[in-house]
């Protein structure tokens, strides 16, 4: 693990004040966000993982009314206010495999 050292200065009550601050390279990492399932404890990965299965069942696209009523429907303890959330982040999380032909409409990339 590399660490990166910082040196601050800075003046407080007329003294002088030296930091030096150390961070792990990890914490900086940006990783792509894994691969969703159904199995997660996590519950948007399991609704993120819900919404790829309906849009690989649906080539043409899904509306967001539609994919959210059907994810809604297809786990009752998900809620509502979370799967809007999940649907409205999904293509920013994940502009690799799902993008927005026209407003509203959401469909796999590999179905362009």
């Amino acid at each position: 693990m590399k660490t990166l050292r910082i040196r601050t200065s800075y003046i407080k009550f007329g003294l002088t004040v030296n930091k030096v601050l150390i961070y792990s390279m990890n914490s900086f990492s940006m990783e792509k966000p894994s691969e969703p399932s159904m199995r997660s404890s996590k519950i948007t990965e399991r609704i993120n993982a819900k919404a790829f299965e309906l849009l690989e069942k649906h080539p043409e696209g899904l509306r967001w009314s539609e994919l959210l009523s059907k994810i809604e429907a297809s786990d009752p303890s998900f809620h509502p206010k979370t799967v809007n959330g999940c649907i409205w982040k999904l293509v920013n999380k994940y502009p690799d495999k799902v993008y927005k032909p026209s407003k509203g409409l959401f469909r796999l990339l590999k179905y362009k």
